[in-house]
């Protein structure tokens, strides 16, 4: 297929998020491969958000904007309207506190894509300090896919996940009665489905500011790990062992950092 008509939808969730939607915005917009359909779902801001985004939208008219700003129930249900919206091929996030590590990243993924038969792709993430994306806090540096990683506590990085339109139509979108760990849940659904095929790109796809939902606080820590045990035994994965072995391969993102 020729890279040109390779249709990607990239969605991003805001919310009161214009201390950092400029820099989200910005890595999106000056890909080199500027075919891109990009789906703002916005929870109805109060602040700045929305006039940054148009003035974005009118300075970009090569991208096909899709805007969308009303009270929603949390990221999750934002996440799933942007997926309804959606009309590309292939379907990514770029939340509103992250930035795409590099102007090549579509046009890399999309001849990912193009060159293999495959259901998604993903890659590295780092995690990088809130006021300086050059400094790097952790390095979520993945592996190639093989399907038993899973029930060792192996997840790819969610923000670095691209997939068909495809996927979700086979396999439903994020579940909401999960808060934080939808993105988890709907992972492990897709990544143990054996009629699907995932490749590894070995390179950093998103650069991430830390702060996330899930590891805000101590009572968002509890309520993770209770989600990631609910998530582990409806998937049939394993039990409290595997989230044991999913947060300590964490600690090895803290000490290497390249």
């Amino acid at each position: 297929m020729n890279e040109e008509i390779y249709d990607i939808s990239i969605i991003t969730v805001t919310y009161n998020s214009s201390l950092t939607i400029t820099s989200t915005l910005e890595s999106i917009l000056n890909q080199t491969k500027n075919k891109i359909e990009y789906i703002i779902i916005d929870g109805n801001s109060t602040d700045e958000t929305l006039e940054l985004v148009k003035q974005h939208q009118l300075q970009f008219p090569q991208i096909e904007f899709k805007i969308l700003s009303e009270p929603d129930n949390g990221i999750y249900d934002a996440l799933n309207k942007g997926i309804q919206l959606a009309t590309g091929e292939v379907i990514g996030f770029v939340h509103s506190d992250d930035i795409l590590a590099d102007n090549h990243i579509v046009s890399t993924l999309a001849n990912q894509f193009e060159k293999e038969n495959i259901d998604g792709v993903y890659g590295d993430l780092q995690y990088v300090d809130k006021n300086n994306i050059d400094k790097i806090i952790r390095y979520w540096k993945s592996t190639d896919f093989n399907s038993s990683l899973l029930k060792k506590g192996w997840m790819p990085a969610h923000p670095t996940l691209f997939l068909k339109k495809e996927v979700y139509e086979k396999h439903g979108e994020f579940n909401l009665s999960y808060k934080i760990s939808a993105d988890y849940d709907f992972m492990l659904r897709i990544l143990k489905d054996d009629s699907l095929k995932f490749t590894y790109l070995p390179k950093v796809i998103t650069k991430m500011r830390v702060g996330g939902a899930s590891n805000r606080s101590v009572k968002n820590i509890i309520q993770k790990t209770k989600e990631d045990y609910r998530a582990v035994r409806s998937n049939n994965i394993g039990g409290w062992y595997l989230i044991f072995l999913k947060n300590i391969s964490k600690v090895r993102q803290f000490i290497i950092k390249s």
